[in-house]
């Protein structure tokens, strides 16, 4: 499995990664609450493993917004807190199971197995998207056209992820900016027409009549033909 590690105490957070590394993991781990939502949106994982008490963002919000945009994501807590209340929030904001600390070894490899035999049964999101002669390699963050190719940065990866997967209609401006940057979809900002300016310059033929990503007026943005 590709698990997403959020620890910010060091030693646990790297002798979550040896441990898991050692059952052939695929294994990234990060320290605050930031860079675990910003990471778990750019990337595909099969499992996140999430520390409640977080620096930047709790435990909580990232959980709550990795649910948003990520909705078949499995999401396992990790906390010291083991209160009724807490891990009832926990599931409220969307984890799907809750491990207090102290936990053992052997209880914490059962559950990831349980969470792999689901994963095993559970269609594969996309990580090559075709259209209009562009080939996006999301998993590696790479558009290319012919002989071109182009990084694409993390929240082009979440903006074409989103668009992909809701390809049947229109997505709003404020939807973006709550499902890809996980802020509140109310600001007043040009941020999502910019990123897209920018995205559009990477993948599109004619970047002034996108074929793509394309321009619903009143509405937002969609993925392909949908905006026609």
């Amino acid at each position: 499995m590709k698990i997403l590690i959020v620890e910010d105490e060091r030693r646990l957070r790297e002798g979550l990664v040896d441990l898991l590394s050692a059952a052939d993991h695929d294994v990234t781990a990060v320290a605050d609450g930031r860079t675990a939502l910003d990471t778990g949106i750019a990337e595909t994982f099969d499992l996140v493993l999430l520390d409640l008490m977080l620096p930047q963002m709790d435990g909580i919000e990232v959980c709550r917004r990795l649910r948003q945009a990520r909705p078949a994501l499995p999401i396992l807590m990790l906390t010291a807190r083991g209160s009724e209340d807490e891990k009832l929030a926990g599931f409220a904001a969307g984890a799907d199971d809750y491990v207090t600390k102290p936990f053992g070894v052997r209880e914490l490899l059962a559950r990831i197995d349980a969470f792999a035999r689901r994963a095993s049964s559970r269609p594969a999101e996309p990580e090559l998207l075709e259209l209009d002669d562009c080939t996006m390699d999301l998993g590696r963050h790479r558009a290319s056209r012919g002989e071109e190719t182009s990084h694409l940065t993390a929240r082009e990866v979440g903006i074409l992820r989103w668009l992909h997967r809701h390809q049947t209609r229109a997505v709003s401006r404020s939807e973006l900016l709550e499902r890809v940057w996980g802020t509140s979809g109310d600001l007043q900002t040009r941020t999502v027409d910019m990123t897209i300016a920018k995205l559009r310059q990477k993948i599109e033929r004619d970047p002034t009549d996108p074929k793509i990503v394309v321009t619903v007026t009143g509405a937002g943005y969609a993925w392909g033909d949908g905006g026609s």
